[in-house]
C-alpha cells in the first residue's frame, strides 16, 4: 500500500531552481479505532467474529490535518511538538506506510523512516543484523562488507566488549538504537526520516550523529528529524516543522521557529 508517488508538480518561479525532494498537499491521515473504549466482552467478541456481525463504535482519530509543505535537497528538516502532535504520522505517510485521508504525498528518490522501534532480529547476532539492514537498504554485499567495520565503530557497541557477535536481545534499549542508527547512516539517502533515534545513547554518540547528520545533507540528501531534545534540533537543522495536534503551526528558519516554539510552551 504505497501512497508516496514520484511525480512532478509546478513551483513557483523562485523555487524552480532547488530541487524538491518531498511535497505534502493538504494531508489529512485518520485513524479509525473499532470498538469504542471499552474493553468489551471476549465470548461476545468471537461470537460477532464467527457470525461476521462488525462492531457499532468506530471512533475516528484525525491525527494529521491538512498539512503542506515543500522539502528540498540539501536540506535538514526537524519535526517539533507535544507528544501526539502527529510528527511520527506523518513521517510514516512520507514513507509510505499510511495512507491519506485527503491530500498527496509526492517524493522524489526513495524515503527511509529509522525510528528506534525499526525492525532487527532479535535473536540474530549484530553481525548478521548489518548484514540484513544493509541489504533491506539496497546495499550490495560488497558494499556492506567495505562498510561493516566503519558501522561498528560509529555504533560504539564493541567499545566494552563483543557485543557485535552476540543475539540482540542481549543489547540494552541505546545499544540496538544506536546500532540501527549507524546502519542507516552507512547509506547515502534520498530522504532519511530519523524518528528520536538520537535520543538514545550517550553525548559522544550524538555528537557523532549530529555530525553524520550534516554529512548526509551535504551529499544532497534530505533528512527529517523528530525530536524533543531542543539542542539536537538548533545543532542538526536549517528549517523546522512545528506541529500541534496534527496542524501545522509554523514552518521556517529553525531559531526563528525554536524561539516561537519555546516562548509558547516553555519548554
Amino acid at each position: 500500500m504505497a501512497v508516496a508517488e514520484q511525480t512532478t508538480s509546478p513551483l513557483p518561479a523562485d523555487e524552480l531552481e532547488r530541487v524538491p525532494t518531498v511535497i505534502a498537499d493538504d494531508v489529512h491521515i485518520v485513524y479509525r479505532v473499532y470498538g469504542g473504549r471499552s474493553k468489551g466482552n471476549a465470548t461476545a467478541a468471537l461470537r460477532r467474529i464467527i457470525r461476521r456481525e462488525s462492531s457499532a463504535r468506530v471512533r475516528e482519530v484525525h491525527a494529521v490535518r491538512g498539512v503542506t509543505f515543500t522539502a528540498y535537497r540539501g536540506e535538514a528538516i526537524g519535526l517539533i511538538g507535544s507528544n501526539g502532535s502527529g510528527k511520527s504520522t506523518l513521517l510514516r505517510a512520507i514513507a509510505g506506510l499510511l495512507p491519506t485521508e485527503r491530500g498527496k504525498v509526492y517524493t522524489d528518490g526513495q524515503p527511509s523512516l529509522l525510528g528506534v522501534n525499526a525492525a532487527l532480529m532479535n535473536d540474530l547476532t549484530g553481525e548478521r543484523n548489518v548484514v540484513l539492514g544493509g541489504l533491506a537498504m539496497g546495499m550490495s554485499r560488497e558494499q556492506i562488507k567495505e562498510r561493516y567495520q566503519g558501522i561498528v565503530d560509529f555504533s560504539g557497541i564493541n567499545d566494552k566488549g563483543d557485543f557485535i557477535s552476540l543475539p540482540m536481545r542481549t543489547y540494552s534499549s541505546g545499544m540496538a538504537a544506536r546500532l540501527r542508527f549507524s546502519i542507516a547512516a552507512a547509506k547515502d539517502h534520498d530522504v532519511l526520516m530519523i524518528d528520536e533515534a538520537l535520543a538514545t545513547g550517550d553525548k559522544k554518540f550524538q555528537r557523532r550523529s549530529e555530525a553524520r547528520i550534516r554529512e548526509l545533507r551535504k551529499e544532497a540528501g534530505t533528512v527529517f528529524l523528530v525530536s524533543h531534545n531542543n539542542k539536537s534540533i538548533r545543532s542538526t537543522c536549517d528549517r523546522v516543522l512545528w506541529l500541534e495536534k496534527g496542524e501545522l503551526v509554523m514552518d521556517g528558519p529553525t531559531e526563528e521557529v525554536m524561539k516561537a516554539y519555546e516562548e509558547e510552551t516553555g519548554k
